[in-house]
């Protein structure tokens, strides 16, 4: 980087970037676009460089341009592109059309050149995108949004950035921080701002809908990797023998090959092992179980000590086992580190070791004893602890919904591999040492007190480390959590011994387990609670603990199942029907009395906890893919029927307490407990009765609450058994009116049920009530009653608003899914998915019962129009956010409020909704999916309209035309569109509107045919209609098929066309400038063609009027040196590829391209496009400066004192969506055009280079702006 680094831009110009802004980038490791070039490196260091990658250290930036520059001269082959290498590059070219934040994920096993994969891809679309890595602490993600939004929007022109991170935990939090980020700072993205690469070890089995990378490989693989084994043994022939890294992989993860070279081990003896034969193995130990992991240099040397090997190296010092160790240096800036070659040897030098008799337990230990000493430092702490702690996912992908499992292992593999090769008592020793070793870490405690109780049934010992646990970390619930569990699961298994326990016994342990759960309970609710930092910052605990509440509940069930089944006096004790005085001589010990304190709680304490789970289970999940453990609502459940429901309390005196406990026993007897009545599967007579007794309760004590209840049991019965033909009486509507406004004091079901009542139906434009004022007091509501405990958790859809009046509109999450299981009753639903990728409301049933609300997205918010106010809503899905527009939704409401699902954009002069379609590359062919509901669609990627009824799902793929236009039934036809292979795999398509790129109104529609081609013959199927872009289907059949056009005698034909530029890669500036039709399959023809040749684009403005075809063309430069073009002219022909060469020797300034055709027989040129190539554009190294500036920058004050009337400027600015309606009206607002001027520039320098580049076009094409624009473009 001779010239210092430079960042790509998204029209492909690189800029120079300062050393300020680099040094502000602190956390993340950025691959600038011109890495290395330049630069000269000593042949010896790239050859070392290149040989630690193949005998197994980790990649490093400089391998990949080593082989680029290899590839390049010939003196090697490029890197090998692994299956999956085609699949991401496609996915993030895909999500980079998205504006705002998105993912893209890699699963890997150890070992299996995931990295290197990751890292490739990021080396190759360098020039593309801006890459980086994060490298710095993930616990910072507020920090790293900020450095992700700087390196967006470095320099004039704003950029993609492609982020590397291998921590899966923290995406859901940098993704929201990105986006508040980008809110904060006011961005507008028209592209993506950043794909997140999130590359993720997995020791597991994957099998998932993301790019997924095994210890195996392919067919397709296996040739490419056995070439490079040939090149390498050429190249390398001494050393190529121990290229462990590569060698694996190129024999497909081979155990034999690893066993061999291993040998070495065999000879391992358990007796006066020297250090070096230690070392290899704390080394084998460390990598084996926490991938990734090393040693310094520096400590291998210390440990290694003898002073007469001063001179040696590591390397000679660790023979025989060099040649499984690699040493390496991450970057300049750190120490050198040691590890295995590949984890594969990690592992089968452990298990020789083993076998050997130097167990795992004893290296585990000699390694804490011998490499734990002093002041450990925090990155090795990291390693132990996973090494000892970290728990892997159990079980594979759910085949379903791609999401992982939460269940885990019950310990790390280490300590489950120690016991299941050597015994209990070896696994606990090592979490012994370690705890003793690291005396302020809580984690290893809490491990070991884990294991006593698990595994070794030692509660007084468990007891012990639970309790030390806590006293390392007082204030962390999770860790007092370990506790409550010890005493449980004793308690638990004192039940299930044949030999009968007292129930003193029981009790006592009860109220330790009981205590515990409860000091658990206080430390969640204060852990939660905001804390100052020192630098004043703020830090709230992300999840609320629930596991001491639900621990109490456990332990509650398991009380209740010993004691009652030793008396069934306990049932009516537990549950305060008799006090224990009264029976204590039955219960056969007089000393049970002082349980009576503890024992009198339960009841009451038991029904606030299920009360708690109820509206937690019910309002709430753990996000918005996975669903809570089934075992947590059995238990609640459970609990709570043994405890209240089945035990009415004596002396019930109130008219309505028999009504009460009803619903008590039918678990109905909350706002919550109704609301879940279809979830639970009640049936139509339950909740019958359910709402008959909400309306007793109202009847007989006027309460709002009893009155909402009976409301939302209503709904709960419509929605089970069907609209009603009785309205509901208006005298419980009329009631609750009378209550409006409610108070902010009131619970949210009560806000809910107001906005559910008075949200305008489809049929009116009005509201009774301020929505806005109501939401805001719903909103307040929830935050006092629920936010601390439900923040972290995603908010569920409880209700929709749908079509109709009243009571009868108002529809139950249940609902909408069983409406697409009666559509769907052969397929397993995945609800994670439908949910979380809002597929649900594809299905047309599910449209026909939602009512669509029209809105607007702007200021990163969703407004719903109600009689023309802008009522403000949340979004289920934040990335609908990005682009100010005209939407529309379906309305739904959680607990919080109401929430806009299914938000699509509602385009301007039409009415088709646009998709984007899943992508597949299979041998570099792209083939498109899409799926809908009923309605009007097009296609983002090929602009392909299609109309249905329902249900449709279908893809396609582009074809040449070049083998069709040959054909006899082609004969003097020419191409009009893309040529489509379409295949329908579920539904029907009523209309099918293909694109075509013809100028209509230099044609007669009866021109226009679809060409069909199929085996049995071709054919040439008239059209229905022909629109300015499309042309029009009614009922089609399928097979590759196009549009075509009759080239009719004396009639000429205009097409609009494409201008690509490419800059190829030789000595003197030489431009490709191609005219291609607007077919996507032929313009990436194009540019992968020029770009395999090392070709970049110039991007630069298409002409705006047709080109007439068979017209000669010709190019001209106004350069002062001379441009040598050829051809000199060419005639436009669809069969051919029509593009000038331009050639300049010796190019060093600005200069202009102009293209002008003549007709036949005629000699007078027309101009049909021009456009300024700049200096900055060819020039090989960094052209534009950091601080260069767009014309509208530049002449700010010219325009501002100038301009003399806004009105064409603001309404083009409106018209291609560069600034709002609201925008438009307050630039409106001002009085003189000065300020107007300045309001206008202000929006539009904020907005990007898109809208300085509009609004530049603006002032060069209207009449009244022509002459200044020109001025000011001449004087510099």
């Amino acid at each position: 980087m001779a010239s210092g680094p430079a960042l790509s831009t998204a029209r492909g110009v690189n800029i120079s970037v300062g050393s300020k802004i680099r040094d502000s980038l602190s956390l993340l490791d950025v691959l600038y676009a011109n890495h290395f070039e330049g630069e000269s490196f000593d042949p010896e260091f790239l050859e070392q460089t290149e040989v630690n990658f193949y005998r197994g250290a980790p990649p490093e930036w400089l391998n990949f341009h080593i082989s680029e520059q290899g590839a390049s001269d010939g003196t090697g082959s490029p890197f090998i592109k692994r299956d999956g290498y085609d699949t991401l590059t496609e996915e993030i070219r895909q999500r980079r059309k998205r504006p705002g934040v998105s993912t893209v994920k890699l699963f890997h096993q150890p070992g299996c050149g995931g990295t290197t994969l990751a890292m490739q891809v990021l080396w190759d679309l360098r020039k593309a995108l801006r890459c980086a890595v994060l490298t710095g602490s993930t616990t910072e993600t507020r920090n790293v949004a900020k450095e992700v939004v700087q390196l967006y929007k470095t320099g004039y022109q704003q950029n993609t950035v492609l982020l590397l991170l291998n921590n899966e935990q923290i995406l859901e939090n940098l993704q929201d921080d990105i986006m508040e980020e980008i809110k904060n700072q006011k961005v507008v993205p028209r592209m993506a701002v950043v794909i997140l690469f999130s590359c993720v070890r997995k020791d597991v089995a994957l099998h998932s809908d993301h790019v997924v990378l095994k210890r195996s490989l392919s067919d397709t693989e296996k040739p490419k990797f056995n070439e490079k084994q040939e090149e390498l043994s050429e190249r390398y022939t001494d050393q190529c023998g121990q290229f462990h890294g590569f060698n694996i992989m190129q024999t497909n993860f081979s155990q034999d090959y690893v066993r061999q070279a291993c040998t070495v081990f065999s000879d391992v003896r358990k007796a006066n092992r020297p250090p070096k034969t230690q070392l290899a193995a704390f080394l084998a130990l460390l990598n084996a179980y926490v991938p990734g992991s090393y040693l310094l240099e520096s400590q291998c040397l210390d440990f290694l000590k003898p002073k007469y090997y001063e001179d040696c190296t590591l390397k000679d010092r660790m023979k025989p086992f060099s040649h499984l160790i690699v040493t390496y240096q991450q970057d300049t800036s750190s120490e050198r580190r040691v590890r295995m070659a590949h984890t594969m040897i990690a592992q089968s030098c452990t298990e020789l070791m083993a076998e050997a008799g130097v167990t795992r337990s004893d290296t585990a230990r000699n390694f804490l004893n011998d490499l734990c000493k002093g002041e450990v430092p925090h990155w090795l702490q990291g390693f132990v602890k996973d090494m000892l702690t970290k728990r892997e996912a159990k079980k594979e992908v759910n085949p379903f919904n791609s999401a992982e499992t939460k269940e885990q292992e019950r310990f790390s593999r280490l300590i489950l591999d120690i016991q299941k090769m050597e015994s209990n008592v070896h696994s606990a020793s090592v979490l012994k040492l370690a705890s003793k070793k690291f005396k302020q870490n809580a984690f290893f405690p809490q491990a070991l007190a884990r294991f006593c109780y698990i595994e070794v049934k030692d509660y007084t010992q468990a007891e012990r480390w639970a309790e030390q646990a806590k006293q390392r970390d007082p204030k962390n619930s999770f860790i007092a959590d370990t506790l409550g569990q010890v005493h449980k699961n004793h308690l638990n298994n004192l039940k299930s011994k044949d030999i009968p326990v007292k129930p003193r016994q029981i009790l006592r342990l009860a109220t330790k387990a009981i205590e515990a759960f409860k000091d658990e309970e206080k430390l969640a609710e204060t852990e939660h609670e905001v804390t100052n930092k020192e630098d004043g910052s703020t830090k709230v605990a992300h999840v609320f603990n629930t596991r001491g509440k639900f621990g109490y509940l456990q332990v509650c069930n398991i009380m209740y199942n010993v004691l009652v089944s030793q008396n069934e006096n306990w049932r009516k004790v537990l549950t305060k029907n008799v006090s224990m005085c009264t029976v204590l001589e039955s219960l056969g010990d007089s000393k049970l009395y002082r349980f009576n304190d503890l024992i009198r709680s339960l009841r009451d304490e038991v029904e606030r906890k299920c009360e708690f789970f109820d509206k937690y289970l019910t309002y709430t999940k753990p996000d918005i893919r996975n669903d809570d453990a089934s075992y947590i609502s059995r238990d609640t459940s459970e609990c709570c029927r043994k405890y209240i429901g089945d035990a009415p309390p004596r002396n019930m005196k109130k008219k309505c307490d028999d009504v009460i406990q009803k619903l008590k026993e039918n678990m109905a007897d909350t706002s919550a407990g109704v609301l879940s009545c279809l979830d639970r599967e009640c049936t139509e007579s339950e909740i019958k009765e359910i709402t008959t007794w909400w309306k007793e309760i109202y009847s007989s004590k006027y309460s709002l609450t009893a009155l909402v209840n009976y409301f939302i049991a209503h709904i709960m019965l419509i929605n089970k058994k069907g609209p009603f033909t009785i309205a509901f009486s208006n005298r419980y509507l009329n009631t609750f009116k009378m209550e409006m406004p409610l108070s902010p004091k009131e619970a949210p079901e009560l806000h809910m049920l107001a906005l559910l009542l008075y949200w305008p139906a489809d049929s009116e434009d009005k509201c009774e009530f301020d929505l806005s004022e109501l939401i805001r007091r719903m909103y307040c509501s929830y935050e006092q009653a629920y936010k601390k405990h439900f923040g972290s958790r995603y908010l569920r859809p409880l209700f929709f608003i749908g079509k109709g009046q009243g009571l009868n509109r108002i529809i139950h999450r249940n609902l909408l899914e069983g409406l697409v299981l009666q559509q769907n009753r052969e397929t397993k639903q995945d609800w994670s998915n439908n949910w979380s990728n809002e597929k649900i409301f594809h299905d047309p049933t599910v449209q026909k019962h939602l009512l669509k609300i029209e809105g607007v997205v702007h200021n990163y918010r969703v407004y719903a129009t109600v009689g023309g106010t802008q009522i403000q809503v949340d979004a289920n899905l934040r990335n609908s956010l990005w682009k100010p527009r005209q939407v529309c939704f379906y309305l739904g409401f959680t607990i919080r409020g109401p929430v806009a699902f299914g938000i699509q954009t509602v385009e301007k002069g039409g009415h088709w909704t646009k998709l984007e379609p899943e992508v597949t590359v299979v041998n570099k062919a792209r083939t498109f999916s899409l799926r809908s509901g009923a309605g009007h669609f097009e296609c983002r990627e090929s602009a392909l309209r299609w109309v249905c009824t329902g249900n449709i799902s279908f893809r396609y793929r582009f074809c040449s035309w070049e083998d069709q236009m040959t054909k006899p039934v082609c004969i003097e036809y020419m191409p009009a569109g893309p040529l489509l292979d379409i295949t329908i795999t579920a539904g029907k398509i009523e209309e099918l509107h293909l694109p075509h790129w013809i100028d209509c109104d230099s044609v007669t529609s009866d021109m226009f045919a679809v060409l069909h081609v199929d085996s049995c013959g071709d054919v040439l199927e008239k059209v229905s209609e022909v629109t300015s872009s499309h042309i029009k289907l009614l009922h089609p059949t399928f097979s590759p098929r196009g549009a075509i056009i009759r080239m009719k005698l004396g009639l000429s034909v205009k097409a609009f066309y494409d201008v690509l530029i490419f800059k190829t890669n030789k000595e003197f500036l030489t431009l490709h400038i191609y005219l291609v039709p607007l077919d996507s399959h032929i313009q990436e023809t194009v540019k992968e063609n020029e770009t395999s040749m090392g070709s970049k684009v110039i991007p630069k403005p298409s002409p705006d009027k047709s080109l007439q075809m068979l017209d000669h063309f010709y190019l001209t430069a106004d350069i002062s040196t001379n441009a040598e073009i050829q051809p000199t002219k060419l005639k436009l022909r669809h069969e051919r590829r029509n593009y000038f060469e331009v050639f300049i020797r010796s190019a060093d300034c600005d200069f202009n391209l102009k293209l002008e055709s003549t007709q036949k027989k005629s000699t007078q040129r027309n101009t049909v496009w021009t456009c300024a190539i700049r200096n900055g554009d060819y020039k090989n190294q960094t052209s534009v400066d950091e601080q260069g500036k767009h014309f509208v920058e530049v002449h700010r004050l010219t325009l501002i004192n100038r301009v003399i009337d806004t009105g064409i400027i603001l309404d083009q600015l409106l018209a291609k969506e560069i600034i709002s309606t609201e925008a438009y009206n307050t630039v409106r607002s001002f009085t003189t055009t000065q300020n107007q001027m300045r309001e206008i520039l202000k929006y539009v320098n904020s907005a990007g280079r898109r809208a300085q580049d509009i609004l530049h076009k603006i002032f060069k094409e209207e009449k009244s702006l022509k002459y200044l624009t020109s001025e000011l473009e001449g004087s510099g």
